[in-house]
């Protein structure tokens, strides 16, 4: 048999080399956390619970299945909230770049609610909104707007003013400039913002269902810290980090998808 071509074997290895190397690094930093934590807890630092201590928690729990209701509940509100942030921050962000009238309109109110953490909202949408879903999911809904709209909103006054004026020059009306410059050029910004947001979407849940909710995982936690259940908490943390993690990695595959004419490191 005669030897494949250099040219084609070749590639492939090296697309591919990159990622095998990073996926070993991120499976020897798990190993090395679990080894510090077994290390930790085999002191009797702080008093907290070993591994095997919150796996066992963990299989209890998913055999009763309270550890996919907890996690399904949360993960519905975060999903509902978070979509629907993005879905309007998006348009509003693009429309404030865009229209100077939109922005000095729009632009007071992003940035005083800003200043406000969403958590100290809670309170306020409980009262006026009642203990159902709504409140839960209001809260997440502005810290994924607040998030995304200022990305977005960055991301479209930041797109080089060449690019505009040489479409311009070729002829291009502005919807033709917004479609194919502007939101190509945005697009960066605004996955970084999306990124945010759905960070701030989890830790605003777990607040949320730590005050009133029946059902999910931050109330779970706080059910578990009546009775200094530690390993139930770790397990409700953990599940929580799970799923954070496996949604930014589908953003992030979305980010590379959109912006794959951007060189990246």
């Amino acid at each position: 048999m005669t030897d494949p071509m250099p040219g084609v074997e070749e590639p492939s290895r090296k697309s591919w080399a990159p990622a095998a190397a990073m996926l070993g690094l991120n499976l020897l930093a798990v190993l090395l956390g679990l080894g510090a934590w077994w290390l930790v807890t085999a002191e009797g630092v702080a008093g907290l619970p070993g591994p095997g201590a919150v796996l066992a928690a963990g299989i209890t729990l998913a055999r009763n299945g309270q550890l996919l209701t907890d996690s399904l509940a949360s993960l519905a509100r975060v999903l509902t909230g978070f979509l629907l942030g993005v879905m309007i921050a998006v348009p509003v962000g693009f429309l404030m770049g865009w229209y100077k009238i939109a922005r000095g309109l729009v632009e007071p109110y992003v940035q005083f609610f800003r200043t406000i953490p969403p958590l100290a909202v809670i309170p306020l949408a409980i009262v006026t909104m009642g203990i159902g879903e709504t409140p839960k999911i209001f809260v997440i809904f502005l810290a994924a707007f607040l998030s995304s709209v200022v990305a977005t909103f960055q991301g479209v006054v930041s797109v080089d003013r060449t690019l505009i004026n040489a479409a311009r020059v070729l002829g291009a009306k502005d919807a033709t400039i917004f479609r194919r410059v502007v939101i190509p050029a945005s697009t960066p910004f605004i996955m970084v913002g999306v990124r945010i947001g759905l960070g701030s979407s989890w830790a605003t849940v777990v607040a949320a269902e730590l005050i009133a909710a029946q059902s999910g995982l931050g109330f779970r936690m706080q059910q578990a810290q009546l009775y200094y259940d530690l390993p139930t908490i770790f397990v409700s943390l953990i599940a929580i980090g799970v799923l954070g993690l496996l949604m930014d990695r589908i953003i992030i595959a979305a980010d590379r998808a959109l912006t794959a004419w951007q060189e990246k490191a």
